[in-house]
């Protein structure tokens, strides 16, 4: 089967890389694109900021959506890793300093992303994460806020953010309970393991598994499947956000929580973390390399 037309997007972004389809009903993003600098693949504030200004354009008020028009939304990663989570440097400098405010504003941008994805930007759009490495912490909140979880073979992925005497605090616990049981969900986070996406898939917090190189593949065929009946999805999208639905409060109250928690850590904590920042660096530059 042929592979879907992307066209790349005019806008120059520096983190990032876009694509839409010709009739705009499929849009990629794909994170940390400039991965071939070495740069750490987690959530930095700038490709935050270039992921919810695409998001962003995307998104049509209701008036704008054609009724029974479905679109799809890709997330992806250009670098080795999916997504490693927070920006740990910047936590441990604003831990430091007691910055609340910051911290809380970079956690509230995580919160109005990870939403958005929820909710399936307003209800037109259905959100597909496409995971080809490491999916850890925020990274796989992101990839949990989605409507569907498409991972290689032999990728990693859990929240350890135990390690350092943490929780993930943009929405993990709340997707997680909308995928398995609460008491999977919960023991996943206090764990801090690192499981496998077969593992993640057996037990049903990956939709779909596929051999490694073969998940943009998956993406694009889940995109003409769900074409074929799109009322169907965009049905499904109205009934998701009624009966499953994670509430940007219930998002933001957490997130608080999570803030005045990484507030109170201990020297111990953050050396610990100091010590992730470092392994991530040392990664990220061999990559590179």
């Amino acid at each position: 089967m042929q592979s879907i037309e992307k066209l790349p997007y005019s806008h120059g972004y520096a983190t990032i890389r876009t694509e839409s389809t010709s009739d705009d009903a499929a849009h990629w993003l794909f994170m940390h694109a400039d991965a071939a600098t070495g740069i750490r693949p987690c959530c930095r504030k700038d490709m935050l900021d270039e992921m919810w200004s695409v998001m962003s354009q995307i998104t049509l008020s209701p008036a704008e959506r054609n009724s029974g028009r479905l679109r799809h939304f890709v997330l992806a990663s250009d670098a080795t890793a999916y997504n490693l989570g927070g920006d740990l440097a910047l936590f441990a400098q604003l831990i430091r300093e007691g910055n609340r405010d910051r911290l809380l504003a970079y956690a509230q941008r995580c919160v109005e992303g990870v939403h958005h994805l929820h909710t399936g930007f307003g209800g037109d759009v259905r959100s597909i994460a496409v995971i080809q490495g490491d999916a850890l912490g925020g990274g796989l909140e992101m990839a949990l806020a989605c409507h569907t979880i498409i991972a290689e073979e032999g990728c990693g992925m859990g929240l350890p953010e135990v390690l350092f005497g943490l929780f993930p605090g943009m929405g993990a616990y709340s997707f997680l309970c909308r995928r398995v049981a609460p008491q999977l969900a919960e023991k996943i986070i206090l764990e801090g393991r690192v499981y496998s996406s077969e593992e993640m898939y057996a037990m049903g917090v990956v939709d779909v598994l596929v051999p490694k190189g073969q998940g943009i593949k998956a993406a694009e065929d889940l995109i003409r499947q769900q074409q074929r009946t799109p009322r169907t999805y965009l049905a499904m999208n109205a009934a998701r956000n009624l009966a499953q639905a994670v509430g940007y409060d219930e998002l933001l109250e957490i997130t608080k929580i999570w803030v005045d928690s990484a507030l109170a850590l201990e020297d111990k904590s953050l050396r610990t973390m100091d010590r992730l920042i470092k392994a991530q660096t040392r990664r990220a530059q061999s990559d590179a390399a």
